[in-house]
């Protein structure tokens, strides 16, 4: 139910009678949270209502307020659902190496998912290139609400897309260009890295007569750390060769995909990179994919490692993240663990924690309202939020 007392939209918003589940440690049985323009100012077991008389009321008895989720690898937005070719700008295949081109040129904010993200209490999501070259070029994490990209973005360059195995030998090998065999994908990479690693070294040092490279140039964040690789691999060799690589230059990196996780968890537990998994709930349509299984997540999260979930959209749908989740859950990883791969931890591994993931005053007001536990089939979002502004409210019809 929702109440307007001086209705002031941009102002802030309070919500009661909840079981506000923070992904921070706390969860209140019956509390209230109160927005104030963007950001989260309170959540409590009471807040008086005299102190906030310009608030949108949300009486949200019997349901769940959750943190937004995130989706921490997807194509929303570049790979538009229903245009073919016209909207898909997921791959530039005229080139194995092209870390210079960025996803944000790409996402177009128009696209239906992100209306469909939004239904789903899904407001933020990590995008970006495909897995057909080498090095793919950059992600960027945003919110899934806005018109002009610009407005939407949390952070960019968020991440550096690299990928190994079946995608890249096939895109390439087939039209007799290098890379057709897994060596020569991992020796170019290796190369760029090289090249990418002398200058970002030059960089550092401000020698003179150094020559500014924008092809390089977007290789510094990654070597300084601040943002990671981003690799595709499926199979555990593919795995373990990424590993390898990114050990050999000291780069941090997050395992996307890591389909066959589960067949060398020790060995992902000791490199101490993250795992985002997924789409699991997809065709086995590849070789390298042969053992994919939703039972991945609970041992990798059994083994250590930090896990997130991610839809890969379109492969799987964006609005189904909280049932590839919730089936995640069944198959092993619980319901806790489930529920951090969507919000928290999908934030810690893309960098953005401190300011979406979970329910805590000063964070971005990304809230979500469900009528039960999201992981949960038969459950509807009732409410997105997103930077304190109602994004999307159910109607009484669309939850018959």
């Amino acid at each position: 139910m929702l109440r307007k007392k001086n209705l002031n939209w941009e102002r802030c918003v309070i919500i009661r009678n909840a079981k506000i589940v923070t992904m921070a440690g706390k969860v209140y049985e019956n509390g209230c949270l109160l927005t104030e323009k963007t950001k989260i100012k309170k959540i409590a077991d009471h807040i008086d209502c005299r102190e906030n008389g310009d608030a949108v009321e949300i009486d949200a008895k019997g349901c769940w307020v959750m943190p937004g989720l995130i989706d921490a690898h997807c194509h929303i937005g570049i790979q538009e659902e229903g245009l073919g070719a016209e909207g898909n700008d997921t791959n530039e295949v005229n080139k194995p190496v092209t870390p210079f081109i960025k996803g944000l040129d790409a996402v177009n904010p128009m696209d239906s998912a992100f209306h469909n993200a939004i239904k789903a209490g899904i407001t933020s999501v990590m995008a970006g290139p495909g897995s057909s070259n080498v090095v793919g070029g950059q992600f960027v994490f945003l919110k899934t609400h806005g018109r002009r990209i610009d407005d939407m973005v949390v952070l960019e360059p968020a991440a550096m897309k690299v990928a190994l195995g079946e995608n890249p030998k096939r895109n390439y090998g087939d039209n007799n260009m290098m890379p057709s065999t897994r060596m020569s994908a991992a020796a170019m990479l290796r190369e760029e890295l090289d090249k990418a690693q002398r200058y970002a070294r030059e960089k550092e040092a401000g020698k003179d007569g150094f020559n500014y490279d924008y092809r390089l140039d977007c290789w510094v964040p990654v070597f300084r750390k601040e943002i990671p690789l981003k690799a595709h691999v499926h199979r555990a060799d593919d795995i373990l060769t990424a590993i390898r690589i990114a050990k050999l230059y000291g780069l941090r990196m997050t395992l996307d995909h890591c389909t066959e996780g589960h067949l060398i968890k020790d060995e992902i537990k000791e490199s101490g990179f993250p795992a985002i998994l997924g789409p699991s709930l997809a065709s086995r349509n590849k070789t390298e994919i042969k053992n994919m299984d939703f039972k991945t997540a609970g041992i990798l999260h059994e083994a250590g490692v930090k896990v997130a979930i991610m839809t890969d959209h379109p492969v799987s749908v964006i609005q189904c993240l909280a049932m590839c989740a919730g089936i995640a859950a069944k198959e092993g990883l619980g319901i806790e663990e489930a529920l951090r791969a969507i919000t928290i931890n999908a934030a810690e591994i893309c960098n953005v924690a401190s300011r979406v993931g979970s329910l805590e005053a000063g964070k971005d007001a990304d809230i979500a309202v469900f009528d039960g536990n999201p992981l949960e089939t038969f459950t509807h979002c009732i409410y997105t939020i997103i930077n304190g502004q109602i994004a999307y409210k159910a109607q009484e019809n669309e939850k018959d």
